[in-house]
């Protein structure tokens, strides 16, 4: 049994198929790359598996279990967390009170959610700017935050969407350091990335997609070789 798997996965928005059969298996303990020229359907694809959309078909399995069609709330609770592409901080809120109202998914009690933000925080590397306005953050600071908010909800299965956009390349490498950090901790990732050094090095499998279809899966060194994803990122004229 795949410890998380998505089948045939179609996502059609009136005339518009976003995502047309997309199927793969990440197994526990991995970090799993999905790549994809600008809208070719990767955050529509964790839109499904995190509940924001239903899918038009097509089964999301996490642990075995169907969990395609649940609110995100469910999916959260059922071990799923995400980041997000633009990340929106709590911006009148610190650092803290964020990662705080995150852990309100699991705990019920203030006492309870303040100690898991607290030892969130650590393993994040945020206690310097704990007590920081969230609106007061650089960039690098925003996307860290947005890291620990989902860590908070204690996921078994991560879904990174873009970590390393516009960060600076020693930032990058921290983001880097970060990803591995918590998949070291027992956190099984999906990461969507365009720096390809990034999902290069720090991938088990990339899968590859375009257009919503699938053109590609393999190692790093696999799918940078291949034919389709050369021509779908740098055009039929250079492949």
């Amino acid at each position: 049994m795949a410890f998380f798997r998505v089948e045939k996965l179609v996502k059609k928005f009136g005339g518009l198929t976003a995502v047309n059969g997309v199927s793969f298996e990440v197994e526990q303990g991995q970090i799993f790359g999905l790549i994809g020229p600008n809208g070719s359907g990767k955050t529509t694809t964790f839109n499904m598996i995190s509940g924001f959309y239903p899918p038009t078909s097509g089964r999301v399995l996490f642990r075995g279990k169907e969990i395609q069609g649940r609110k995100p709330h469910t999916v959260c609770r059922l071990g799923i967390g995400r980041t997000f592409q633009v990340v929106k901080p709590l911006g009148r809120m610190t650092v803290l009170d964020n990662v705080i109202a995150a852990a309100f998914s699991r705990e019920s009690s203030m006492r309870g959610a303040r100690e898991q933000a607290e030892r969130t925080i650590d393993f994040c590397g945020l206690v310097p700017v704990s007590g920081v306005l969230a609106k007061s953050l650089p960039i690098a600071g925003r996307k860290r935050l947005e890291i620990a908010r989902a860590m908070a909800t204690r996921p078994e299965l991560l879904l990174l969407d873009e970590t390393a956009a516009g960060l600076n390349p020693t930032e990058s490498v921290e983001a880097v350091e970060l990803i591995r950090k918590i998949r070291e901790n027992g956190t099984t990732v999906v990461i969507i990335e365009h720096i390809m050094r990034v999902i290069m090095t720090i991938s088990d499998r990339i899968h590859a997609i375009n257009f919503g279809q699938t053109i590609a899966e393999g190692t790093p060194k696999e799918v940078a070789a291949n034919q389709a994803v050369i021509e779908a990122y740098l055009g039929t004229d250079y492949a």
